[in-house]
This record gives C-alpha cells, sequence and structure tokens, in this order.
C-alpha cells in the first residue's frame, strides 16, 4: 500500500515520499526498506532508524528523523493501532480484507446471522441466538441459548457466553439446589472479549456487556451484572452477582468484585485488589486491604511497613521506664 494512503487512514500528516509502496511493520529490529516502525520515546529510536521506509512517531520527535519518510499523528499509539489493522492477516473489518468464510461451525435453530460474520473451528451456536454485522467469534466458544451479540463483536478463542450463572440455595438438608436461569446475555456493539472468558447469563434479568467494552483473557462475569460503557477488564478478574460497573470504568488484572456492588464512572482499581463495596465516586482505588482511595492507601500502607520498627521503639521505651 502506497505512503500516502496509509497516512489518510490512521489520521497522520505525511512527511516523505507519498509513492513509497509499504509491505509491513517493523518491530525496531528488523531492517526493512519497505516496512514501517512506530517510535514513541526518545529512547527507543535504534540506531538503523533510517533504514526503515517509514517512521509513525509524533510532532514532538519528528526533528529526531532527518531526512526520513514520516507520519506524523497528534496520538501516535492510536494511529499505530489502526496501522496494526492494515497488516494483520486476523480478520478485521475496514474495508481493506475480504472476510473468511464461515468455517465448520454447529448452530441450532432460530440463529440470526448478520453480514461479514467469522466463525472459527468448532464453534458452538444454541438456538435463538442473534449475532449483528462484523462480528468476530474465533475458535472452541461457545454461544449459548437467547443470546443477542451487536455488531462489531471480537469473542477469543475458547469463550463461554450465556453459560447459566452460580446461583444454588441450601434445601432442609443442607445439600445445593441449583436455580435455573432465564435471563439472557446481551452484547452491544464494538465489544472486545479474550480467549477463555466465561460470561454467565442472568437468573431473570439479563446481563448487560454495554458498548466499546473490551475484556481481556481469563474473566468471569456473574449473572445478572451490568457494565458500563467503555470499560476495560484485565485478566483474571472475577465480577460477581448482580453487581454494576459504571462507564470508562479501568479494572487491574486479579481483581475480585463481590456480589450486588456498584461502582462510579471513571473509577480505576488497582491489580490484584479485593472490592467488597460500593464505590460511589470517580478516582483510584486500591483494596488489598478494604478498598480506599489510592492516596489514602498509600499512606495506611507506609504506616504499615514501619510497624515493627514503631513496635521496637515502644518496647525499648517501656525497657526503660
Amino acid at each position: 500500500m502506497k505512503l500516502i494512503s496509509i497516512a489518510k487512514i490512521i489520521n497522520a500528516r505525511l512527511e516523505g515520499n507519498p509513492d513509497l509502496e509499504i509491505s509491513s511493520l517493523g518491530s525496531g529490529n528488523e531492517t526493512k526498506a519497505k516496512s514501517i516502525i512506530f517510535i514513541s520515546s526518545k529512547k527507543l529510536i535504534p540506531v538503523n532508524f533510517s533504514d526503515y521506509g517509514a517512521i509513525l512517531t509524533s510532532e514532538k520527535l519528528k526533528k529526531e528523523f532527518p531526512n526520513c519518510n514520516i507520519l506524523i499523528s497528534s496520538n501516535p499509539r492510536l494511529s499505530f493501532a489502526e496501522l496494526s489493522k492494515i497488516f494483520s492477516d486476523y480478520p478485521c473489518f475496514i474495508g481493506l480484507k475480504s472476510i473468511t468464510p464461515i468455517k465448520k461451525i454447529t448452530t441450532g435453530n432460530n440463529v440470526s446471522i448478520g453480514l461479514n460474520c467469522f466463525f472459527g473451528h468448532n464453534v458452538v451456536i444454541e438456538d435463538n441466538v442473534v449475532i449483528g454485522n462484523n462480528v468476530i467469534i474465533s475458535h472452541n466458544s461457545v454461544i449459548c441459548r437467547d443470546t443477542i451479540i451487536g455488531n462489531n463483536v471480537n469473542i477469543g478463542p475458547g469463550t463461554v457466553v450465556g453459560s447459566e450463572g452460580f446461583g444454588n440455595v441450601r434445601d432442609e438438608n443442607g445439600s445445593w439446589v441449583h436455580i435455573f436461569h432465564h435471563g439472557k446475555v446481551k452484547i452491544f456493539d464494538n465489544v472486545s472479549i479474550g480467549s477463555n472468558c466465561s460470561i454467565d447469563k442472568g437468573t431473570l434479568k439479563d446481563t448487560l456487556i454495554h458498548e466499546g467494552v473490551i475484556i481481556d483473557n481469563l474473566v468471569h462475569i456473574a449473572h445478572n451484572v451490568s457494565i458500563g460503557e467503555n470499560t476495560a477488564i484485565a485478566a483474571k478478574v472475577g465480577i460477581a452477582g448482580s453487581c454494576v460497573i459504571g462507564k470508562r470504568n479501568m479494572i487491574g488484572g486479579m481483581v475480585g468484585i463481590v456480589d450486588h456492588i456498584t461502582t462510579a464512572d471513571d473509577v480505576i482499581i488497582s491489580a490484584t485488589s479485593t472490592v467488597n463495596k460500593d464505590i460511589k465516586e470517580p478516582g483510584t482505588y486500591t483494596g488489598i486491604m478494604p478498598i480506599s482511595y489510592h492516596a489514602s492507601w498509600k499512606r495506611i500502607a507506609l504506616w504499615i511497613t514501619k510497624l515493627d520498627k514503631i513496635v521496637k521503639l515502644l518496647n525499648l521505651k517501656k525497657s526503660k521506664l
């Protein structure tokens, strides 16, 4: 693809040869006259940068690359994300690649599938599922009955959407009796879900994954949960039943959120935190101890590291009395 065409797609300003043909992305460790490298800081500039066909960078750094073809972006990382689509072999929906045909899948009754969809091997789609346009469902994933999936959704390998939730009650003998679930999972537009995730359907009301949500691998979302728009969830997060997660939350890896928790919009939860009470205001929170504002938690954590010295000093004073 010509450099001028790439510049238009990734919304960058080109300084250099518009007709240069580019065929790949460079890693910074290769020498390819027809490749592009992305450089976001001075310390990442390779010695041989002039060997590359073009450089994607910021206005601030462009002076570091004299006599080079440069793509200058006001948001270089965002432009790199768009650039990565152009040269990806993975199915994508930006009008540059043909869509891979449907592979071997199993479908139930009353299934509706939109246009330009890609399915990996051994995908199972149960009864009454609705799938929108431009959807990727990768190998060995299961879409359980009554699930609704919007447009431009990406579901990774081995993920299960719409399975029975973990709702149980003890009988008079202390044995567990399962509560069968009658809700659905609704996934809205522009959602990305990683591999080996599990999203349970609701007990009576629906589990909701709202527009623009991105979910990493190995995440469990329990029954009746609502995930707000443009929230990001890192790997190994577990969100228990009936939680309501606000818009634009960022949930770090290995976070555990107990049931019936509500978080405000624009909340950041540090990795490995346990959330056991509602978060009512925006901010960064850490919950290794009971969750609190991150700034307060750092002060408490500092004192905890000094407790041993404090105790020794107290004992020393006592011995002198």
